[in-house]
């Protein structure tokens, strides 16, 4: 082999240890690998995705006659206080016997929608499972009340012939039917209320909710005059 071929030879395999070193120093810096290394089978990786999608939670049963869930009775759908507040209890009562989780209360609440909300409301599909506190309520067949009161907010704009906002402080107790009782929903909601002209029903077309904050639990274990875990902040 001549001396040209040689050098020739020389710099291609030198291109090419470049290439796959520079490939190398990619994978091991900055670049993520979204293959499985720690699925428990001897180390070996998997293409597929890390996190799987989960199934929709499926509706709840239809209400039963022991069901408890709220009747608001007669509202005066000109007052859109009353209709937030009449909206508000009923998308917050749940009855974990029957309801799956608390979209299916929710849509019992659309009949206070406009229609824009209440389509997007239907076409929902919870993507996850309640939570905790959902399960804690679900093992004691529980059903949730409400109290709800409107708060009159300093900075809020005054209303309008076709649109008013509601501030509302929402505050449950879950009702167990083996005789426990709990914390229900506590929540600060925001509502947008809007109706076609003076003389028709209000309707909540926007809300933003704001979950108040849990207050701990009170310690069982700690002896009498000792500071519970609590305490010591």
């Amino acid at each position: 082999m001549g001396k040209r071929s040689a050098r020739a030879l020389h710099r291609s395999a030198t291109g090419a240890l470049a290439v796959v070193t520079g490939l190398a120093l990619l994978c091991g810096c900055g670049l993520a690998d979204h293959r499985e290394t720690g699925s428990g089978d001897g180390g070996t990786g998997s293409a597929q995705p890390s996190v799987a999608p989960k199934a929709p939670v499926p509706p709840g049963k239809p209400l039963g006659p022991d069901a408890h869930v709220p009747d608001t009775g007669v509202v005066d759908e000109d007052d859109a206080t009353a209709v937030s507040e009449a909206w508000a209890e009923t998308t917050y009562g749940y009855d974990t016997a029957y309801d799956t989780s608390p979209q299916d209360a929710v849509l019992r609440g659309v009949r206070w929608c406009t229609e824009r909300k209440a389509a997007a409301e239907r076409q929902y599909r919870p993507a996850s499972g309640p939570g905790n506190e959902w399960t804690v309520w679900a093992g004691h067949r529980a059903w949730t009340t409400v109290d709800v009161s409107s708060e009159l907010e300093d900075d809020a704009p005054p209303d309008g012939e076709r649109i008013a906002y509601r501030s509302l402080v929402v505050s449950g107790t879950a009702h167990g039917r083996d005789g426990w009782e709990g914390a229900g929903p506590r929540l600060n909601a925001y509502v947008k209320l809007v109706r076609a002209g003076v003389g028709d029903p209000w309707r909540v077309d926007d809300v933003t909710v704001v979950e108040a904050a849990r207050p701990p639990a009170p310690s069982t274990s700690a002896s009498v005059g000792s500071p519970s875990d609590d305490s010591r902040q």
